[in-house]
Protein backbone atom coordinates (compact mmCIF):
# COMPACT_ATOMS: atom_id res chain seq x y z
CA UNK A 1 0.00 0.00 0.00
CA UNK A 2 1.40 3.42 -0.97
CA UNK A 3 1.06 6.46 1.28
CA UNK A 4 0.12 9.41 -0.92
CA UNK A 5 0.22 11.92 1.90
CA UNK A 6 -2.18 14.65 2.93
CA UNK A 7 -2.58 18.43 2.64
CA UNK A 8 -2.55 20.64 5.75
CA UNK A 9 -3.17 24.39 5.44
CA UNK A 10 -2.47 24.15 1.72
CA UNK A 11 0.91 22.49 2.24
CA UNK A 12 1.27 18.97 0.90
CA UNK A 13 2.58 16.54 3.52
CA UNK A 14 4.28 13.65 1.68
CA UNK A 15 3.20 10.92 4.11
CA UNK A 16 0.34 10.37 6.53
CA UNK A 17 1.66 7.64 8.81
CA UNK A 18 1.27 8.45 12.52
CA UNK A 19 5.04 8.22 13.09
CA UNK A 20 5.80 10.59 10.21
CA UNK A 21 3.16 13.08 11.39
CA UNK A 22 4.42 12.92 15.00
CA UNK A 23 8.00 13.59 13.87
CA UNK A 24 6.80 16.35 11.56
CA UNK A 25 4.83 18.03 14.35
CA UNK A 26 7.90 17.99 16.60
CA UNK A 27 10.01 19.26 13.70
CA UNK A 28 7.68 22.17 12.90
CA UNK A 29 7.42 23.38 16.50
CA UNK A 30 11.17 23.06 17.07
CA UNK A 31 11.79 24.90 13.79
CA UNK A 32 9.49 27.74 14.85
CA UNK A 33 11.33 27.91 18.17
CA UNK A 34 14.62 28.16 16.25
CA UNK A 35 13.38 31.03 14.10
CA UNK A 36 12.11 33.00 17.10
CA UNK A 37 14.98 32.31 19.52
CA UNK A 38 17.56 32.87 16.79
CA UNK A 39 16.09 36.30 16.07
CA UNK A 40 15.96 37.16 19.76
CA UNK A 41 19.62 36.15 20.18
CA UNK A 42 20.68 38.14 17.10
CA UNK A 43 18.81 41.28 18.10
CA UNK A 44 19.65 41.22 21.82
CA UNK A 45 22.54 43.00 23.48
CA UNK A 46 25.49 40.65 23.78
CA UNK A 47 25.68 40.36 27.55
CA UNK A 48 24.43 37.97 30.23
CA UNK A 49 20.68 37.49 30.15
CA UNK A 50 18.57 37.48 27.02
CA UNK A 51 21.28 36.77 24.40
CA UNK A 52 22.81 33.62 25.96
CA UNK A 53 19.38 32.34 27.07
CA UNK A 54 17.92 32.73 23.58
CA UNK A 55 21.10 31.29 22.06
CA UNK A 56 20.91 28.22 24.27
CA UNK A 57 17.24 27.73 23.41
CA UNK A 58 18.12 28.16 19.72
CA UNK A 59 20.87 25.54 19.94
CA UNK A 60 18.76 22.90 21.68
CA UNK A 61 15.76 23.60 19.44
CA UNK A 62 18.09 23.16 16.48
CA UNK A 63 19.26 19.85 17.96
CA UNK A 64 15.61 18.76 18.04
CA UNK A 65 15.08 20.00 14.46
CA UNK A 66 18.15 18.04 13.36
CA UNK A 67 17.04 14.86 15.14
CA UNK A 68 13.49 15.03 13.79
CA UNK A 69 14.74 15.94 10.32
CA UNK A 70 17.04 12.95 10.39
CA UNK A 71 14.10 10.65 11.13
CA UNK A 72 11.94 12.30 8.48
CA UNK A 73 14.75 12.06 5.92
CA UNK A 74 15.27 8.36 6.62
CA UNK A 75 11.53 7.76 6.22
CA UNK A 76 11.59 9.56 2.84
CA UNK A 77 15.01 8.35 1.66
CA UNK A 78 16.49 9.34 -0.78
CA UNK A 79 14.04 12.13 -1.69
CA UNK A 80 15.05 14.32 1.26
CA UNK A 81 18.81 13.77 1.32
CA UNK A 82 19.42 17.44 0.49
CA UNK A 83 17.45 18.45 3.59
CA UNK A 84 19.47 16.04 5.69
CA UNK A 85 22.71 17.61 4.42
CA UNK A 86 21.45 21.16 5.08
CA UNK A 87 20.32 20.17 8.57
CA UNK A 88 23.60 18.52 9.47
CA UNK A 89 25.55 21.54 8.19
CA UNK A 90 23.32 23.91 10.15
CA UNK A 91 23.78 21.99 13.38
CA UNK A 92 27.53 21.61 12.78
CA UNK A 93 27.89 25.38 12.26
CA UNK A 94 25.93 26.09 15.46
CA UNK A 95 27.99 23.54 17.38
CA UNK A 96 31.22 25.19 16.17
CA UNK A 97 29.94 28.65 17.12
CA UNK A 98 28.78 27.46 20.52
CA UNK A 99 32.03 25.59 21.23
CA UNK A 100 34.12 28.63 20.29
CA UNK A 101 32.16 30.78 22.73
CA UNK A 102 32.15 28.26 25.55
CA UNK A 103 35.86 27.47 25.12
CA UNK A 104 36.91 31.08 24.57
CA UNK A 105 39.08 30.00 21.64
CA UNK A 106 41.40 32.58 20.09
CA UNK A 107 39.18 34.66 17.81
CA UNK A 108 36.10 33.10 19.44
CA UNK A 109 33.83 36.09 18.81
CA UNK A 110 34.24 35.91 15.02
CA UNK A 111 33.93 32.11 15.04
CA UNK A 112 30.81 32.34 17.22
CA UNK A 113 29.15 34.97 15.03
CA UNK A 114 30.03 33.09 11.85
CA UNK A 115 28.92 29.69 13.13
CA UNK A 116 25.63 30.87 14.53
CA UNK A 117 24.91 33.12 11.54
CA UNK A 118 25.61 30.38 9.01
CA UNK A 119 23.53 27.98 11.08
CA UNK A 120 20.52 30.32 10.86
CA UNK A 121 21.03 30.89 7.11
CA UNK A 122 21.18 27.13 6.50
CA UNK A 123 18.09 26.56 8.67
CA UNK A 124 16.11 29.08 6.59
CA UNK A 125 17.51 27.65 3.35
CA UNK A 126 16.26 24.18 4.27
CA UNK A 127 12.85 25.61 5.15
CA UNK A 128 12.49 27.48 1.86
CA UNK A 129 13.87 24.64 -0.27
CA UNK A 130 11.32 22.29 1.30
CA UNK A 131 8.35 24.66 1.49
CA UNK A 132 8.94 27.62 -0.83
CA UNK A 133 6.83 26.26 -3.67
CA UNK A 134 3.81 26.21 -1.33
CA UNK A 135 4.20 29.66 0.25
CA UNK A 136 2.54 32.88 -0.93
CA UNK A 137 4.98 35.12 -2.83
CA UNK A 138 7.70 32.45 -2.69
CA UNK A 139 5.74 30.12 -4.98
CA UNK A 140 6.12 32.70 -7.78
CA UNK A 141 9.91 32.60 -7.54
CA UNK A 142 12.15 30.15 -9.40
CA UNK A 143 13.28 27.23 -7.25
CA UNK A 144 16.87 28.53 -7.33
CA UNK A 145 15.64 31.46 -5.20
CA UNK A 146 14.77 29.04 -2.39
CA UNK A 147 18.43 27.99 -2.31
CA UNK A 148 19.95 31.46 -2.67
CA UNK A 149 17.64 34.02 -1.01
CA UNK A 150 18.53 33.24 2.63
CA UNK A 151 22.24 33.58 1.84
CA UNK A 152 21.75 36.71 -0.29
CA UNK A 153 20.05 38.36 2.69
CA UNK A 154 21.98 36.71 5.52
CA UNK A 155 25.59 36.80 4.33
CA UNK A 156 25.77 40.62 4.02
CA UNK A 157 24.32 40.92 7.54
CA UNK A 158 26.87 38.37 8.76
CA UNK A 159 29.73 40.22 7.08
CA UNK A 160 28.56 43.51 8.58
CA UNK A 161 28.57 41.91 12.04
CA UNK A 162 32.06 40.54 11.46
CA UNK A 163 33.35 43.95 10.40
CA UNK A 164 31.46 46.37 12.62
CA UNK A 165 30.18 44.62 15.74
CA UNK A 166 31.59 46.31 18.88
CA UNK A 167 32.77 42.99 20.36
CA UNK A 168 34.66 42.14 17.16
CA UNK A 169 36.23 45.60 17.09
CA UNK A 170 37.26 45.25 20.75
CA UNK A 171 38.71 41.79 20.10
CA UNK A 172 40.69 43.11 17.12
CA UNK A 173 42.05 46.00 19.18
CA UNK A 174 43.11 43.58 21.93
CA UNK A 175 44.83 41.36 19.34
CA UNK A 176 46.74 44.35 17.95
CA UNK A 177 47.82 45.54 21.38
CA UNK A 178 49.15 42.08 22.31
CA UNK A 179 50.61 41.40 18.86
CA UNK A 180 48.42 38.29 18.43
CA UNK A 181 46.63 39.34 15.23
Amino acid sequence: MTDHGIVILGIPIPASSPLFLALLTCHVFAGLACVVTGLVAMLSRKRPGRHPTAGTLYYWSLALVTASMSGLSVMRWPADIHLLVLGILSFAAATLGRAARRGRWPGWIRIHITGMGLSYILLLTAFYVDNGANLPLWRDLPSLAYWLAPALVGVPILIRALVRHPLVLRERAEERSTGAG
